[in-house]
């Protein structure tokens, strides 16, 4: 990774001299000098992407070049932390001498200056172009994906689980990496008939470290929140009220990765033998665990995909059609079949041929699927490891500026479902995204991750409403992948760190990033150590809360940590170990505290904050208006800030800032946040609205506002005391606005066509009593842009509109909407309306069939999809 290397710690230089040159009076000379040699790396490194691919002597002087970048990054950074440290306690340095260690560091760069300087002379007297030339995939819209084959095995499957038995069903699907066996497990789980069959439908991936508790509380959520209690009770209890909530309903339970035959010793105990309405759908690698999970019944063995299935799934992955031009028919069957059935190689090797489609130039096209072609077949010679080869193939065809967001993804657990916002923050703090001129940061990172997207090598898990990816997953091997070519000695990517006969790894002084995801809690009581260590990353099932003894192991272990997401690890204290966490971009936290300190604002690299908190409110002591680089804050909340004083001057970087106070909503927050995209608000709405504040209006000035959330909370009265009268008039909402969501504001029906009004609306979420009332009777000229709507617990018993009422309107949400008799009907002819979601709403549910009815006599009505639970019944 010297490439991500270079342009972070350049950067970092950068920023250095620019904004704290005060901290490096001493050294500014030295640091100067290794600022011109590393651009004269990163030109190198630009020029050498195609050669160091080919040749061991490059691919070893890029490797020096990322050490000794590591190297000079430790030593500025440590340098600085120590000046922080300097300056804050007005002592000397003690028994380091920062000036001695530039030095010595700047004789290792010259040395490889002298290296580089001979290899670019190399370049030149060969007139070899050995630029980056790596293929970019073409921009498809992303949509629902595409399944392939299998679809005897499904109906089967689905035949099987829907029979009645008078005895507790397990039913096996086995077959080999890389089959397909989550994929069809997945379409028999979202199946109507599934759907409709099984009122309760639970999916636990069983990873090979999986803990009991972890499942029995992954059972227990499905039918109850989760609270601290539950959590503190032991496995034996945990697993006695799994089987209480299970007994009682008609259930399908997925245990998807079962890896052996001890482990379903293990998982088994938590099933209801007596529930004759309970199923079980197990798959595993391993045939053994599928004979001895399922007997008497015989597993359901997946069988390799046909040619004709592959043919096909290779047209989608590399076509994105199921159409071929004809001149590329023969060599990619050829493709298809050297990939032996497995559907896993077929998408991988899709991804490398959909690099290299141009529409406008079909010659070219077939000479690189013909390279493609000669390159799987060379791969072939060594069977065994063939699906590895072919992902060394695709990793190998990535720009270099993918490859680090590539295999940061090892970093989540087996199976997690990774949030897409959440990860571009990562990247960002990890430094992977580099700003352009026409591009945020943000929408950068959002490309390279469709850009992995294209090339198949991550999946989409959910999509926003607006049709961005929300959640997306890697497939298992994909991430074994990732982990072990992080983890090797040539990169020193990052390691997954685990508990080995009662004992961490020992070497962490030695590695750059560390994440863990089990026996967290006995990690931090091990005191671990790790200097060089830039990111901590825990993503653990089981959350916890930390030991007040045990803060310090944690926030003092890793001095120079760049990310920090540890949301599953509740602290109730905050030690000064994390104000000397200068160097910091990204923290992820949950707290059971009130208070936010003071000295978060001494963090002055930090670019995204997350906080969670057990209170309704956060009092924010630190002034985040001084921190200049700040994007995102995050609270679940409401946060009450300090007002910007005459000597914090920043905001203006702020993108995402919610849940604020009531209070903060006014001109002089909102002149400093000037740039926000994301804003919510938690409190007492109606203060909002009261127009001495001229609070609305200071909003209503964001001009880059896309999109608002604001929740009324009235505590310790009753919601309903605090319901709002009217809102505000359409010409005092940002113009910009595409997404509003009102939660608990009880507003009337009447008041919705101000709503209406606001021209760019496309998500309109209300929840919690947002609208309260017996009718609600759209009007006209509303809604001309509105794609999503979704009304959650309401009243509302009559709902009169027409098609011209939301002529633009692609998925209707319902939930806990019991007193909703019916649909408007003439929704069936929105044109756009492709999905339907209703969750308890019972007497509604007979008119959603009939829109489904209607619309599958429309032109467009085979992509309607209606979703009802609980299923109602024939």
């Amino acid at each position: 990774m010297a490439d991500a290397a270079v342009e972070f710690l350049l950067n970092n230089l950068k920023e250095l001299l620019l904004y704290h040159s005060k901290l490096i009076t001493e050294t500014r000379g030295q640091i100067e000098s290794l600022e011109k040699d590393l651009r004269v790396f990163k030109a190198f490194l630009k020029d050498s992407v195609k050669k160091r691919r080919e040749d061991e002597h490059t691919k070893a002087l890029v490797e020096n070049i990322r050490d000794v970048v590591y190297e000079v990054e430790d030593v500025v950074d440590l340098f600085v932390t120590r000046a922080i440290e300097k300056k804050a306690k007005a002592a000397p340095f003690k028994f380091w001498k920062p000036s001695y260690d530039l030095h010595t560091i700047g004789g290792k760069v010259e040395e490889v200056m002298k290296k580089v300087n001979q290899a670019k002379t190399d370049f030149t007297d060969l007139k070899i172009d050995h630029q980056d030339r790596s293929e970019k995939p073409q921009t498809w819209p992303l949509g629902e994906r595409d399944v392939v084959g299998f679809v005897d095995v499904t109906k089967e499957l689905i035949h099987r689980l829907t029979q009645k038995t008078d005895y507790l069903d397990v039913v096996s699907l086995t077959g080999m990496f890389g089959l397909g066996k989550t994929t069809v497990a997945r379409e028999v789980f979202n199946n109507p008939a599934i759907i409709y069959e099984f009122p309760v439908r639970i999916w636990l991936y069983i990873s090979q470290d999986f803990s009991n508790k972890d499942i029995f509380l992954a059972i227990i959520k499905e039918f109850t929140t989760i609270t601290e209690g539950i959590r503190q009770k032991d496995e034996q209890e945990l697993c006695r009220d799994a089987v209480d909530h299970l007994e009682k309903v008609c259930f399908l339970i997925v245990m998807d990765d079962v890896w052996s035959t001890a482990d379903w010793d293990r998982l088994h105990i938590v099933l209801p033998r007596i529930n004759k309405n309970g199923k079980i759908l197990i798959t595993s690698r391993n045939e053994d665990v599928g004979t001895y999970a399922s007997c008497p019944m015989p597993p359901k063995k997946l069988r390799f995909f046909t040619q004709e299935e592959s043919w096909e799934l290779l047209r989608l992955k590399g076509l994105r059609s199921r159409d071929c031009p004809s001149e590329l028919e023969s060599v990619g069957q050829i493709i298809a079949k050297n990939c032996h059935g497995l559907p896993l190689s077929v998408v991988v090797i899709g991804g490398i041929l959909a690099t290299k489609y141009s529409a406008l130039d079909k010659g070219v096209t077939k000479k690189a699927w013909e390279e493609v072609s000669t390159q799987v077949n060379e791969l072939l010679k060594d069977p065994a490891n063939r699906v590895n080869k072919f992902i060394s193939l695709s990793y190998d065809a990535l720009p270099y500026n993918l490859r680090a967001c590539f295999l940061y993804l090892g970093v989540f657990p087996e199976d997690y479902e990774i949030p897409v916002s959440r990860l571009i923050c990562m990247w960002i703090g990890e430094g992977f995204i580099q700003q352009s001129n026409d591009s945020s940061l943000e929408e950068t990172a959002e490309k390279y991750l469709k850009d992995l997207i294209s090339r198949n090598l991550v999946t989409i898990d959910k999509f926003k409403p607006n049709g961005k990816v929300k959640t997306c997953r890697i497939h298992d091997t994909l991430r074994e992948f990732c982990r072990t070519e992080a983890a090797n000695e040539n990169e020193n990517f990052f390691q997954e760190i685990k508990c080995r006969n009662g004992t961490f790894d020992p070497n962490l002084d030695q590695y750059r990033r560390i994440s863990i995801h089990t026996n967290c809690l006995k990690f931090i009581r091990s005191k671990p150590a790790g200097h060089r260590v830039r990111s901590f990353v825990c993503f653990s099932k089981d959350g916890f809360v930390l030991p007040t003894e045990n803060v310090p192991h944690m926030l003092g272990a890793f001095e120079l940590l760049r990310v920090l997401e540890v949301k599953p690890i509740k602290l109730t204290k905050i030690t000064s170990h994390m104000y000397e966490l200068i160097h910091v971009r990204y923290i992820a936290l949950s707290l059971d505290m009130q208070t936010l300190p003071s000295k978060f604002s001494e963090l002055w690299n930090i670019q995204t904050l997350i906080i969670d908190t057990t209170w309704r409110e956060l009092a924010v002591k630190a002034d985040i208006w001084k921190l200049s680089r700040l994007r995102h804050f995050k609270t679940n909340a409401s946060a009450t800030l300090l007002k910007p004083g005459k000597d914090s001057k920043h905001g203006a970087e702020l993108q995402t800032l919610g849940t604020i106070s009531v209070k903060n909503c006014n001109t002089e927050i909102f002149d400093r946040a000037c740039n926000l995209k994301k804003l919510g608000i938690r409190g007492e709405l109606a203060l909002l609205l009261e127009r001495k504040m001229e609070s609305f209006d200071a909003i209503g000035k964001l001009k880059y506002l896309e999109k608002l959330k604001l929740m009324n909370d009235v505590y310790p009265r009753a919601a309903s005391e605090g319901g709002l009268d009217c809102l505000p008039q359409p010409y005092q909402f940002p113009s910009t606005l595409k997404s509003l969501t009102l939660v608990s504001t009880f507003l009337s029906w009447e008041s919705m066509y101000i709503i209406g009004l606001l021209d760019n609306l496309e998500i309109l979420k209300l929840k919690d009593k947002a609208f309260m009332g017996y009718i609600w009777k759209a009007v006209d000229g509303g809604f001309r842009h509105l794609e999503f709507l979704q009304i959650e617990e309401t009243d509302l018993v009559c709902w009169e509109a027409s098609p011209h009422h939301f002529p633009r309107l692609r998925s209707l949400v319902l939930k806990n909407c019991d007193k909703l008799v019916r649909i408007p009907l003439a929704l069936a002819d929105v044109e756009t309306l492709q999905r339907l979601e209703m969750y308890v709403c019972i007497s509604a549910a007979a008119s959603a069939k009939d829109i489904q009815a209607k619309r599958s006599t429309h032109p467009e009505g085979s992509t309607f999809k209606l979703s009802i639970f609980p299923p109602l019944s024939e």
